[in-house]
């Protein structure tokens, strides 16, 4: 199952997906399969730390990992737009669990598309229809694909008086990145998240070290 997983997500490529597990553990072992075999995901569960848990959120959201993990702690209350596919790795536990997770993608005027992994002695529950059309998967199936954006990591925030504009004026000077370099900037209080492009991230560590932020050391990094 966890081979057809990969093969399905590899063949979505770039476009965002959740895939939702009953319980956290599996969400853990999911995650960390698909991170061995080089395929960006992330994970999202109750268990994990409020602080890891909004990087996970924060690097789906802004393009810098496609795939998010999760239980269906992610099935409703989250605001994340534009998510492709929704991809029940186990089927939920009833009605209105299949519904609030497949109410994550084909929002408003949107289209999205909603896959089941069953195996052969696995079957469907009684409120969805026998004949459903199957996706066949290629026979050869593609690399993992490479996100265009990459997640960087400033170790100041609101609580020292740095603002969007102070780190995107920093990234252009220091580090020279241009407009299309930089794409989605959030402020926490004690630090910031910056999506960066992917292919300039190497070189624009190497430039910033050392460098002062608004007259601030700080770390500077991928966010992990």
């Amino acid at each position: 199952k966890i081979a057809t997983l990969y093969n399905l997500l590899c063949t979505l490529g770039s476009s965002s997906s959740i895939v939702f597990c009953n319980h956290r553990d599996a969400v853990d072992r999911v995650q960390k399969l698909l991170a061995d075999k080089k395929l960006f995901a992330e994970r999202f569960h109750g268990g994990m730390e409020q602080d890891d848990r909004e990087r996970a959120l924060y690097k789906f959201r802004n393009g810098s990992c496609p795939v998010l993990v999760s239980t269906d702690l992610a099935a409703r209350g989250l605001d994340i737009p534009g998510i492709d596919n929704v991809v029940h790795y186990h089927m939920p536990v009833n009605e209105e669990a299949f519904t609030h997770r497949n109410g994550r993608t084909a929002r408003w005027e949107a289209r999205g598309s909603s896959f089941l992994l069953l195996h052969a002695e696995e079957r469907l529950p009684d409120y969805l229809p026998e004949e459903l059309s199957v996706f066949e998967l290629p026979e050869q199936t593609p690399k993992p694909a490479k996100p265009r954006w990459t997640t960087l990591y400033i170790g100041k925030g609101k609580k020292d008086k740095l603002n969007k504009v102070d780190i995107v004026g920093f990234l252009y000077k220091k580090g020279g990145l241009v407009r299309e370099d930089v794409g989605q900037v959030d402020v926490k209080e004690h630090y910031a998240f910056v999506a960066v492009r992917r292919s300039k991230v190497k070189q624009l560590l190497t430039l910033l070290r050392g460098e002062k932020i608004k007259g601030m050391k700080t770390l500077i990094e991928e966010a992990r």
